[in-house]
This record gives C-alpha cells, structure tokens and sequence, in this order.
C-alpha cells in the first residue's frame, strides 16, 4: 500500500506496533520493522542507559526504520530526548504530555514525530505543535487511557474531520478486518499494542502473555480515573483498586496503593496477582502466542482479502 502514512515513515504496511512498557524492546521493534510495519521501543519502562542500549541493538537487528515510543511525562525526558537525538532515531511516538514542549526540537534534528492522543481536540493541538501525524486512541485500549472513554469507531472519524494531517488509528484493533474499518472511517494506519504482547519477542513475562490469551470479554477495566486512566486486566490487585475506589478513596491513596514498580511486577516479573496488568479489551480475540512477523503478515493479508471482497 502507498499512502501518507507508507510514505511518512517510509515502510510497507501502515501497520504500527505500539511502545509498550515492559513488552517493547529491541527484539520485538526489529521483527515489525522487518516483517514491513513500523516498530516502535517503549521508552517508559527504561532507564536512559537501558533506551540507549535498545535503540543500539535495534539498529543492529533491522535495516529498516523504527521509533521510539516516549511518554512526555516521564523523570528522565530530556536524558531520553538526548539519547534519540545522538543515536538519530528517525522516528518519535510521544504520549502523555504537552507536544509543544518537544516537538520542534526533534523537527530540527529531521525526526519525524507523531503524538497519541484520545480526542480530537488534543489531534488539534498536536497539529498545531507541529507533528507530522497522530493516533487517535479509543477507550478499548491497553495501558493508560483517555478519560473521555470514548469508542475507537466514533473517535476515528470525529478526529479525521477535525485534522488535516494523517491520523493513525488505535484501541482495539487485532485483526484484518478491525484495521479495515478504521480505515474505512478515516485512518490512514493502525497502532496495535494488545496483539504484539503475544509474541515471542514481546520483553513481557509469559504468565502475562498467558493470561492475555486466557482473557476473555469483560476481564478488562478501566481504572484509576483519579489518578492516571488505565486499562487492566482484572486480578486481586485490580479487586483492591475497585474496592478503594467504591469505598471513596482520595488519589493520594490511590497512589498509595499503587506503589512503585506494580506494572514492572505484573507485566515484566509475571505476579498475576499482585501486579498491574495492563492490555487492552481486544484481548478477548487473541487466543495465541505467534512470532511478530506472522502477526503482521495476518493482519494485512485477512485487510486485503476483506477489501478485495467489500466486506
């Protein structure tokens, strides 16, 4: 396929694979990239010497392009911003924060950037702040969230009429036929997370990925709208954060009982009782573990098998 989004990162399937914490390093990146999608490291869960070291290795393991996937708020943002700007890191996924702040300075260094957000007011002033694209995220996705909750499928069009550049889709897409329909809606490309947690080269704890493919409707839920939004999969961790929140609690509670490391402890150490386990609602369809190059090859092969057929 050849469109905005094939010729803005220069790959051959506008299929992006989302950073992730603690399932996003190097090896999973390089496959997507290589398989012909976009693969993306996920910052957040490393210490700038940790990114470093993957963006190296990734290099090494793909010819092709890739990003880095970096949430705004993060302690170490401008350790991190320094490392891609050194290692030339062509393209920068930023989320969770105002892009204004760093936009035009990975522009000047020729970084492509794009930024996620989860209305189409915030597409508005990513376009404004200079980005050469956005994802728009639905409240079916993983990890953290927008508090508007609202659907992929009345986001997607909603940002298409509010933007001119080109919009990614994402939440809740894990097959041919979902990535169709966003696009039929208006995308340009697709941004899956959920699905690349199931692969062999995802960095996450197998009990994580077995628990993925165990899930089945309705054992996801948005939690912690005090605090930040995020979707997780129900476990008696999960049950804690629901009982605190029916019983009132304040965010500073909240945020007690989070703690530190929950989500390294869950996702990346494979405590599926204590930990925070955060995926997507598409989970339910995903129902096993497959190398990232066939995931990709699936995925676009059932697109244009439906396209071909009108379906």
């Amino acid at each position: 396929m050849n469109n905005r989004i094939t010729q803005l990162f220069n790959i051959d399937y506008p299929i992006i694979q989302a950073g992730m914490v603690w399932a996003s390093g190097w090896k999973l990146a390089s496959a997507v990239s290589n398989a012909g999608g976009l693969g993306l490291i996920g910052a957040g869960s490393m210490y700038p010497n940790v990114l470093r070291e993957h963006i190296q290795k990734c290099k090494a393991a793909t010819n092709k392009p890739f990003g880095v996937n970096l949430p705004l708020l993060y302690p170490d943002i401008e350790q991190h911003i320094q490392i891609i700007i050194q290692e030339k890191v062509p393209i920068v996924f930023t989320s969770a924060g105002n892009p204004k702040t760093w936009t035009n300075i990975l522009k000047e260094k020729g970084i492509t950037v794009v930024h996620v957000v989860s209305s189409s007011l915030f597409a508005q002033k990513a376009e404004a702040a200079g980005c050469d694209a956005v994802v728009a995220e639905g409240f079916e996705a993983g990890g953290h969230n927008g508090r508007e909750e609202t659907t992929t499928l009345v986001l997607i069009p909603i940002v298409r009429n509010a933007i001119k550049i080109p919009l990614i889709a994402a939440g809740g897409i894990a097959t041919g036929k979902q990535m169709l329909a966003t696009m039929i809606l208006g995308a340009e490309g697709v941004q899956i997370g959920s699905r690349f947690v199931c692969t062999p080269e995802a960095s996450s704890h197998l009990s994580f990925k077995q628990a993925v493919i165990n899930a089945k409707e309705g054992d996801t839920m948005l939690s912690m709208k005090k605090v930040v939004p995020v979707r997780l999969l129900k476990n008696h961790f999960f049950d804690e954060i629901k009982q605190a929140e029916l019983n009132g609690a304040t965010e500073e509670q909240l945020k007690n009982l989070l703690g530190k490391g929950r989500a390294k402890k869950g996702m990346f150490e494979g405590d599926m009782n204590e930990g925070e386990l955060e995926i997507g609602q598409v989970s339910a369809l995903i129902k096993e573990i497959k190398p990232a190059d066939k995931v990709v090859k699936e995925i676009w092969d059932e697109f244009l098998m439906c396209k071909s057929a009108n379906l």
